[in-house]
């Protein structure tokens, strides 16, 4: 090996590190700067599957990278924005908008004739401005402007680098053998696309180098056929990854993923086989890489038009595959929701990451809810078996708490708008006073378990009035969740009049209490706990409040 050799072999590792990075830094960028739009796009997405394709289609070519797109919606679905069927329409729409990375490598592949037109001509231009851009403008917008501009600068300047680098090698008999090696075993061929875009974590990638080879005239149909072929079902590794932790709904979504791309490889791999074995001129017809993109684009357009119809099947087979548990019910069982888990992935895309975890913070309000009930049936009519239903559930409540604090944490360290900047803030605080909910809810099942050891109860009256505070605390908690969830002001506005009932209410039967307890009608030890219950559900509703006025603050 001579010092040439090894110069090329660091210029083709160079190329292929600044074309990688260049990918990489345009989908983040573009990310950036189409995030508002991109979840109005996904939120037009209903069970229309036709409508979903051209969502994610439309979603893949803003951020050049369908392992992104596929990653998102394996979010979307555990965070429950999506369901399946409207997943398995983007995910094949996603295919499709990949294909736009190969029609922008192809413009590079223009004739020495038109190198003025050519994008690597002016790739070290497009560094240049976009460093500027990122060193020196101040506003959040021009520097994920510059981001853009440099990172295709990077993917061109790579592309011409490993151009340079294979071009004394591209005419040896060993690399025109080792091509049509791989055009005449379709396996192989497949294989090799599959880890290469594995390593790579994108198609586009393995595509784009796919098609920088074919420059040299090497790369014959059978080649590229299969290899883009498994650059399909090797693009699926990210979501599978992703989809490690997360609800069975979200593994459904990465597995249909798979299976739509393993599924249409072996059917038209199957079929452009046996079109070679029949005309074997068409086999060794040499690709350029406008014809590469002309076989990509139109491969994924295919198959989704033919796997359209059978997305039910793809769904019902998913479910087969990732089966439900079998849980046996139980009235007093602590409920687990393993769907309350966030994909960091979807950090890359701020405004999205934020309705993820609004939804999350909805499930999370409810769950305190619900609990904070079983807190005052315990403590209202001696329901003493779900005292450890609501210890139980509590440990629950701050599991779900830690993992929203800790992605809040990672989301606001992103470049977020004032507006994002205010909504992360706004939901942190939403967090910690839904995790105080769940604190006074634990304080209510304490409070039931005196009672019980105590051999104690409260009297009618005593019952009577905790009931009407009770309904105004639980209508104050459950408008303020509803708030949250919807943005309605109506559900702000009724909060705040629940809580001004509260304060009156809680004056008023304190009052009467402390009356009861100077005549004695009622045991000290008693009216110390319903004291306290009061106490608690005062400063509940206090928090429920304050998650009203965050969403007001918001409007």
């Amino acid at each position: 090996m001579t010092l040439d050799d090894v110069s090329n072999i660091l210029g083709f590792i160079g190329g292929l590190g600044m074309f990688l990075y260049g990918m990489k830094l345009l989908s983040g960028g573009l990310q950036k700067a189409a995030g508002e739009k991109m979840k109005s796009l996904l939120e037009a997405v209903t069970n229309r599957r036709i409508k979903a394709i051209l969502v994610g289609a439309l979603v893949t070519a803003i951020i050049q990278s369908s392992g992104a797109t596929t990653v998102m919606v394996v979010g979307f679905v555990n965070a429950g924005i999506i369901n399946l069927m409207q997943a398995v329409g983007v995910m094949m729409g996603a295919n499709i908008g990949t294909t736009v990375t190969a029609w922008l490598v192809s413009l590079d592949s223009l004739g020495s004739a038109a190198a003025m037109v050519k994008p690597s001509f002016y790739a070290p231009l497009m560094i240049g401005i976009g460093a500027a851009f990122i060193m020196f403008c101040k506003k959040h917008k021009k520097q994920t402007l510059g981001e853009i501009i440099i990172s295709l600068g990077f993917l061109f300047f790579g592309l011409t680098a490993m151009s340079t680098s294979m071009e004394p090698y591209m005419n040896s008999a060993s690399v025109q053998n080792m091509f049509l090696t791989l055009g005449s075993n379709p396996l192989f061929g497949i294989l090799i696309g599959v880890i290469v875009t594995g390593v790579m974590q994108s198609s586009s990638a393995s595509v784009g180098v796919l098609q920088t080879l074919s420059r040299f005239g090497v790369v014959n149909a059978a080649t590229a056929v299969f290899i883009c072929l498994g650059a399909d079902i090797g693009s699926c590794f990210t979501a599978i990854l992703s989809s490690t932790g997360v609800s069975r709904n979200a593994k459904r979504a990465a597995v249909i993923n798979l299976l739509f791309n393993i599924f249409g490889v072996i059917i038209w791999g199957t079929l452009i086989f046996i079109f070679f074995r029949i005309f074997p001129s068409v086999q060794s017809y040499t690709m350029s890489a406008v014809t590469i993109a002309i076989f990509h684009t139109g491969f994924k357009i295919v198959n989704t038009a033919f796997f359209y119809q059978l997305a039910g099947k793809l769904v019902k087979l998913s479910q087969y595959i990732v089966k439900d548990k079998e849980e046996v019910p139980s009235e007093t069982a602590a409920p687990r929701d393993t769907a309350m888990l966030l994909d960091d992935r979807i950090l890359n895309t701020p405004s999205l990451a934020i309705q993820a975890v609004s939804n999350h913070v909805v499930r999370l309000g409810k769950i305190c809810s619900e609990n904070l009930k079983r807190g005052m049936d315990a403590v209202m009519y001696n329901k003493y078996e779900l005292i450890e239903t609501v210890f139980d559930t509590e440990k629950h409540i701050d599991d779900h708490v830690a993992n929203l604090s800790d992605f809040l944490v990672k989301l606001s360290n992103d470049g977020l708008t004032d507006r994002q900047s205010r909504q992360v803030k706004d939901l942190m605080y939403t967090v910690i006073d839904l995790e105080r909910v769940g604190d006074h809810a634990e304080n209510l099942a304490e409070l039931a378990g005196k009672l019980r050891d105590g051999n104690m109860k409260f009297s009618e009256v005593g019952v009577e009035d905790l009931k009407l505070m009770r309904g105004a605390v639980e209508g104050s908690v459950d408008s303020a969740v509803a708030a949250r969830e919807t943005g309605n002001m109506d559900m702000v506005r009724k909060s705040f009049r629940y809580e001004d009932e509260v304060d009156n209410l809680e004056e008023e039967i304190r009052d009467k209490h402390i009356e009861r307890l100077s005549k004695r009608q009622c045991n000290s030890e008693t009216g110390v706990i319903f004291l306290n219950i009061l106490t608690n559900l005062e400063r509940v509703s206090d928090h429920a409040t304050n998650i009203a006025g965050y969403v007001k603050d918001e409007a």
